[in-house]
């Protein structure tokens, strides 16, 4: 559904200007029962080429590997992805829950539900650590929950036209050109985050939501603040905390009451830093930086 939203481009450009096939989509395919099977059974024994397989979702293994507990088309949905996989030029995994398992994945994992080339930060996943397709790339991995819709549509089209070579992957085989810099780049609060200032309330157009609120935009890479969504906002710019979804490790502290909305502190400093910072000179920058806050820093820079 947040495929369909995209605006740069949009599903329709896919369609029209960079002449993209969609074979079938859950809410824009027209194939149900036999036919739907039909086309499947086609592209697996190549009679129709699947030049990209777009999976969404994770994969679900139980009950004892079977996969039985999601079924689709009369069939385990995790034996047509492994027969899909097998003959599509490339694979793209599209938000959390198939890139690295998602919320599905969380211990205890009833549902042994894993990504298609991690569980967690573990390599491997449903593929396998080894798995190329077609075209000797490894799964290419979109997460987010949801995904930016720009995200997903800008990649395919980097596919289409042949230049997925230019994008560098990094460990998480995550695009680098959406996923190097941090969510806090970007985010209007930044000036709050440097001096220490707060908010402790949700929907504040004023302070950083890091020190209280439990958000993860300083240590989560994403382009949330720099590629906005429906290119209007984003969460940490509508006043709530960045909750880490491009990570593997999505969801934190396994969602136990007080962890989510509320940063973990050890004598008033935050358990978790931002990437690189010594907890030490941290506490020290601390002391310092409230010290020398200037007063305009408080007031609302949104009054017109």
């Amino acid at each position: 559904m947040s495929f369909l939203n995209a605006e740069e481009p949009s599903v329709c450009d896919l369609i029209t200007d960079f002449n993209i096939n969609l074979l079938w989509h859950p809410s824009l395919g027209l194939e149900l029962g036999e036919s739907l099977k039909k086309l499947l059974r086609d592209c697996i024994n190549g009679i129709i080429p699947v030049d990209i397989l777009v999976f969404e979702g994770s994969v679900v293994n139980a009950p004892k590997g079977t996969g039985e507990w999601n079924r689709f088309a009369d069939r385990p949905m995790k034996d047509w992805l492994s027969d899909l996989s097998q003959v599509a030029k490339f694979v793209v995994a599209v938000g959390d829950c198939a890139t690295y398992g998602g919320i599905p994945a969380m211990s205890p994992n009833p549902s042994e539900s894993e990504g298609l080339q991690f569980l967690k930060r573990q390599k491997g996943g449903f593929l396998g650590p080894d798995y190329l397709s077609q075209a000797g790339f490894p799964v290419i991995n979109i997460p987010g929950c949801p995904a930016h819709p720009d995200w997903i549509t800008q990649i395919l089209v980097a596919v289409s036209t042949g230049r997925l070579d230019d994008i560098t992957l990094d460990e998480f085989h995550r695009p680098e050109t959406f996923f190097k810099s941090f969510t806090q780049t970007g985010c209007t609060r930044n000036i709050h985050f440097a001096y220490k200032a707060s908010t402790s309330d949700f929907g504040q157009r004023g302070g950083c939501l890091f020190y209280d609120l439990g958000c993860r935009g300083p240590m989560t890479h994403s382009s949330c603040n720099r590629i906005l969504w429906n290119r209007v906002s984003s969460k940490t710019r509508a006043g709530m905390p960045c909750l880490g979804c491009t990570e593997p490790e999505f969801p934190f502290h396994d969602l136990q009451p007080g962890t989510v909305f509320k940063t973990q502190t050890v004598m008033g400093v935050p358990k978790e830093l931002p990437t690189g910072v010594n907890r030490k000179d941290y506490a020290l920058l601390t002391v310092v930086a409230k010290d020398s806050t200037p007063k305009w820093a408080e007031e609302d820079i949104f009054t017109v």
